[in-house]
């Protein structure tokens, strides 16, 4: 892998505090037709002998503790190994701001994912939450539906799946076996200064119409043509296998393909990012985060072609570890117009180290934005190391509180697995552990002159066992200087996949699950203050029921249990909203077997049972 080549880089490099000499790649983004979104029917066989997408669910190895990259195509690849466990739990003051629930709605869950578009589609965990909000509208985005709310939670469009609001075939025709491209990993942007919704998803192509990759794979950007997102969009396409076919530079992946994993988006004036994690795809390796900054009132308008400009993480001239650089929103129109126009980013280093700890985030930019029309290769880059609270890669799984689990029960009976799900029997602890993420940086906000981010960290909990918490920053970012920088953690529970907004006026929300022993996965929030930090927490929707889903057992999907991958929020004038994984339901294996099995009364599917909750609240 290249872990070595950037760990050296890491201990030995000097920093200048100029722009790097590292010249971006200039590439066109391809024009690939229209849509409108259109709620599609909910439907289809409980169960079948296809449930999970058999190119995505060998050697999984995603976010959270850790296991070694296996050579099948995967997603949300991770190259975490630290586990250190040394990072004390934080005793967050309270905020100045004391942060209002306004109201909240159920969103989309695992029964909308799995029996959308006539129940042609896999059954997916985790949702990959995506969240955007703007001009009396709310965009909610999960692995692989989306859906449009009005502010009093009304759902004016949805569930639609993404193959059709992409233009591509479903996922699965389950009349004629037929596979659609495999699509993942969704993020939506509100951009006030153009009012238009950014929607973006990593996609694979298959070859032909079977479930075998093709190695091409591309990232598909959606923008809407006016601020209603409920009208028509246009939709874009852009190579990111990276190995001199289509236009795209040659990164010599191992394999002969580059992956484009994690995609997540950001924004400044002039520009929309987009930041990839880059992989091999059909081999181990990975090659440095990428950064794409492309057009955006090229995009807005619907230009044929807007300009890109590609910096490579993975160029050896580019003196720090560059593993998920997330771009940052803006909140309200804010951006920063020095140096030719300027985005902020960051990223953290803990993965990279054996110990799994760091005392270090990067600060990245790219400037002369405003270049991006006429002359992209004028964009520069530059990043710096800045000194923060020692942050540690989470060492444990997350305890649930007991309750009924019926996938787990069915799989522990002689005769329910084996007669129901086709499976053999397979006994698990009461209840399951459930994941939390890595240290990897999560969503990162521009407002008030500020970058406000948060990550995951290993906290001590109160009976000595180890859990997760979240550091949360809050940076100065023309003068490299901390505001706030500390770790929120509760005693006895676990905090994580936290994801912070902020107003014009710099009042912040950071959103987040709450589980543990005496907590089934709920959705919480506390406020964040650039002066003293985080606050309270709170609980916007308390859980139903333990987290019951498919990964983690060996039969269907690895050893290795998934949860979130990351959250959202997002910050419309003074409003917050935030979306965040929780669990809605509980059912008895009696009820889960009831007519029409597995489903509980529409509230879950067979292999899982995760759902997500949006709150409006009032930092």
């Amino acid at each position: 892998m290249m872990k070595t080549r950037l760990l050296v880089a890491v201990a030995a490099v000097a920093f200048a505090t100029g722009a790097l000499a590292a010249t971006p790649t200039t590439l066109k983004l391809h024009k690939a037709g229209t849509t409108t979104p259109t709620t599609t029917p909910v439907g289809g066989q409980a169960l079948t002998n296809l449930e999970l997408d058999p190119a995505m669910t060998a050697g999984e190895a995603g976010s959270g503790a850790g296991g070694e990259l296996g050579p099948q195509p995967v997603v949300n690849r991770s190259i975490a190994r630290g586990h250190a466990g040394s990072n004390r739990m934080g005793t967050a003051r309270r905020a100045k701001a004391n942060p209002q629930l306004l109201g909240g709605f159920d969103g989309l869950d695992f029964h909308d994912q799995r029996y959308a578009n006539g129940g042609n589609q896999f059954s997916v965990e985790p949702p990959d939450q995506g969240l955007c909000a703007g001009n009396g509208f709310v965009m909610e985005s999960v692995n692989d539906v989306l859906a449009i709310y009005d502010k009093a939670g009304n759902e004016l469009v949805g569930p639609v799946d993404l193959n059709t609001f992409y233009g591509y075939p479903a996922a699965i025709n389950r009349t004629t076996g037929a596979y659609g491209p495999s699509i993942t990993d969704p993020s939506c942007y509100y951009d006030a200064g153009t009012q238009r919704w950014f929607q973006v998803v990593l996609t694979l192509d298959r070859v032909g119409t079977t479930s075998s990759l093709a190695g091409t794979n591309h990232l598909d950007i959606a923008v809407s043509q006016s601020a209603d997102p409920t009208g028509a969009w246009t939709i874009y396409r852009l190579p990111v296998q990276n190995n001199g076919t289509d236009g795209t530079p040659d990164h010599s992946c191992a394999g002969g393909f580059c992956l484009g994993d994690y995609p997540h988006i950001g924004a400044d004036a002039h520009a929309i990012f987009l930041t990839t994690n880059e992989f091999a795809l059909f081999d181990n390796g990975f090659y440095g985060a990428q950064i794409y900054a492309i057009s955006k009132q090229a995009l807005a308008t619907g230009a044929a072609a807007p300009n890109v400009a590609l910096f490579n993480g993975g160029d050896p001239s580019i003196p720090a570890p560059a593993f998920t650089v997330w771009p940052a929103i803006s909140s309200g129109g804010q951006y920063v117009d020095t140096r030719g126009g300027t985005e902020y980013l960051l990223s953290s280093d803990a993965v990279f180290y054996d110990s799994g700890v760091s005392n270090t985030l990067w600060l990245w930019s790219v400037s002369n934005t405003q270049a991006i029309d006429s002359a992209p290769a004028a964009l520069t880059l530059n990043v710096s190391p800045l000194t923060v609270q020692t942050y540690a890669v989470p060492s444990s799984l997350a305890r649930q509180k007991p309750g009924s689990a019926p996938l787990r029960d069915c799989f522990a009976l002689t005769g329910c697995a084996p007669t129901y799900l086709g499976y053999p029997n397979i006994v698990y602890p009461t209840p399951r552990p459930m994941a939390v993420n890595d240290s990897r940086m999560q969503q990162v906000s521009y407002a008030n002159g500020k970058l406000w981010g948060t990550l995951d960290t290993d906290v001590l909990l109160a009976d000595g066992s180890h859990g997760s918490g979240i550091n949360y920053f809050v940076i100065n970012p023309a003068s490299g200087g901390l505001s706030a920088n500390g770790t929120l953690a509760l005693p006895d529970a676990n905090l994580t996949y936290g994801a912070a907004a902020v107003t014009q006026s710099g009042r912040g929300v950071i959103a987040f699950t709450v589980v543990g022993p005496n907590d089934h996965p709920g959705a919480g929030y506390a406020g964040l203050d650039a002066k003293l930090g985080a606050g309270e927490v709170h609980i916007a929707a308390a859980g139903a029921g333990p987290w019951d889903g498919f990964t983690g057992i060996p039969y269907l999907a690895g050893d290795r249990p998934r949860w979130g991958d990351y959250g959202a929020a997002a910050a419309d004038g003074n409003t917050i909203w935030t979306a965040s994984e929780y669990i809605a339901q509980t059912c008895t294996l009696s009820q889960y077997l009831t007519a029409p099995r597995f489903q509980c009364g529409g509230t879950r599917g067979a292999l899982g049972n995760w759902a997500t909750r949006i709150s409006a609240i009032g930092p």
